[in-house]
């Protein structure tokens, strides 16, 4: 290092300016730059690159592009140099083209100076289509200039990247090194578009509702908390649209969604973040049955738009989701897979005594003494006939007790008009018929105020001005919430959550 390049005094030379460590790579890549820049050739300095096409475009239409001028930009991925010659690997976002380089073209000097260029620098190349002896569609390039210098190496090509911490948390690694991560986002891009499509197509009105509220409704879920020092008032992060979706409906909208990020304060496993994408919809004048018929079409038409069937292989499992799906009430669910008859079960007691007798307490979310026999007919679900649930299924009609929001069923004021669909025994939408009798309405919030006394922090909240809202008159109006992840999720054969968002939450690095 010369003495114009020394280090100050007391700083590793082979440090950043940060002062972290670098590898013997990530110097040499340093010293790289420091010469082009001192050259003249800042590879930064370049502001635009116009690009005709990308890789696909070329090896999808190669008997019209051959001997085409074209002009791309993408990653080097390899050089292979073979004396007065090098092809190198280009990736784009379609995926790879190899570039023919040489120095007859070039010039000796230019030629040797893209030799001293690494893989993963960005570079533009202009050049013609053609095909070598081999086969390979390629672009012998005519220009050819370093975009920008990459001064960290990419992982190793040989094994890849599959390590997930380091996929999740430096998720540009992940789209370079991985062509199916790519794909899967795009399949994600494609399929929220298709769900819109769908809906727009049948005269929903997309909306935007509140992500910071002063109530935090609409589900039984543990909210986030903030503060507006505007205001000096304590505010959630929305855990769910839906109190403000019926008040569309009651403004006469017949039928709205909003497709966004709800937010959850609750564990992290393959089926949760706490920060997720959920689509709400409302629709006046129709039930629950409607919201099936709505949900099982939908999710047929995004697999045959996306994946260009309605059966798709989820983790080695044939998945159809083929309408009509399965329907099953919650309390056959149970006597099917758990051999346990609620119908006979009379009071909350009796329900108490087969909880104790059959293991229940560990999905109970309160004491046994304080649950009622809906609670208790919702445990012995979860424990006994979910993880059955593969192919698509709706459980119907679920205990009153556990659905403050949802419409009873006419002559049974113990379950009420709501269903969840399963797919491969994980639930992807919740919907119900909704109840729009205010008194009704303010008596489950009054229960649930007590649940919540109880010591369930889940419970929901109470919303004066939503009571407020159906007193004006909400119609009949069936609603669903669907998790748009999880449907995204099957469709990619996603094994966890994260493999769907493209930067899940994680706990900071020390």
């Amino acid at each position: 290092m010369s003495q114009e390049q020394a280090a100050p005094e007391g700083q590793n030379p082979a440090a950043d300016e940060a002062g972290r460590a670098l590898s013997e790579q990530q110097l040499v890549r340093r010293q790289k730059l420091a010469k082009l820049q001192a050259e003249g050739c800042d590879p930064f300095a370049t502001l635009t690159w116009k690009q005709s096409h990308h890789s696909k475009q070329i090896k999808d239409d190669f008997e019209a592009m051959e001997n085409q001028t074209v002009s791309l930009a993408g990653r080097i991925m390899s050089f292979r140099d073979i004396g007065k010659a090098a092809f190198v690997d280009l990736q784009d976002r379609d995926g790879r083209i190899q570039l023919y380089v040489n120095a007859e073209d070039l010039g000796a000097e230019r030629y040797a100076h893209i030799k001293t260029w690494d893989v993963g620098d960005i570079v533009g190349v202009e050049g013609f289509v053609f095909k070598t002896r081999r086969g390979e569609i390629s672009v012998h390039a005519k220009r050819l200039e370093l975009l920008a210098k990459a001064l960290e190496p990419l992982p190793e090509k040989f094994h890849g990247l599959k390590d997930p911490e380091i996929r999740y948390r430096r998720r540009y690694l992940d789209l370079i090194m991985n062509n199916q991560v790519m794909d899967t986002f795009k399949k994600r891009t494609a399929i929220i578009k298709a769900i819109r499509r769908y809906l727009d197509e049948r005269e929903y009105i997309e909306v935007d509702t509140p992500i910071l509220s002063t109530i935090a409704s609409g589900a039984a879920a543990r909210p986030f908390v903030t503060k507006s020092n505007a205001l000096n008032l304590q505010l959630y992060l929305r855990i769910a649209t839906e109190l403000y979706l019926k008040r569309c409906i009651v403004g006469g909208m017949e039928r709205v969604y909003d497709m966004g990020k709800n937010f959850r304060n609750e564990g992290i496993d393959i089926r949760h973040n706490p920060e997720f994408t959920m689509i709400e919809l409302y629709q006046a004048f129709a039930d629950y049955n409607d919201m099936m018929s709505l949900l099982e079409n939908l999710v047929a038409y995004c697999a045959q738009e996306v994946c260009g069937s309605a059966k798709v292989v989820y983790q080695g499992t044939e998945i159809d989701f083929t309408p009509p799906w399965r329907r099953l009430t919650m309390m056959d669910a149970v006597k099917e897979y758990g051999q346990l008859d609620f119908s006979a079960v009379k009071t909350d007691l009796e329900a108490q005594a087969i909880a104790k007798q059959h293991g229940l307490e560990h999905e109970l979310k309160k004491k046994l003494k304080d649950c009622t026999k809906g609670d208790i007919l919702n445990a012995a679900f979860e424990k006994f006939a979910e993880e059955h649930l593969i192919q698509p299924t709706f459980i119907c009609d679920y205990p009153t007790d556990i659905s403050p929001l949802t419409k009873q069923k006419p002559g049974d004021p113990t379950m009420t008009e709501r269903f969840e669909a399963f797919v491969y025994a994980r639930e992807i939408a919740n919907a119900y018929s909704e109840l729009n009798d205010p008194i009704i309405q303010l008596e489950r919030f009054q229960q649930q105020a007590r649940e919540r006394e109880l010591g369930d922090d889940e419970a929901y909240m109470f919303d004066e001005d939503f009571i407020a809202s159906l007193e004006v008159g909400m119609p009949p109006t069936g609603g669903m919430g669907i998790g748009i992840d999880r449907v995204i999720m099957f469709l990619t054969d996603a094994y966890s959550i994260r493999d769907v968002i493209l930067f899940p939450t994680m706990k900071p690095q020390a």
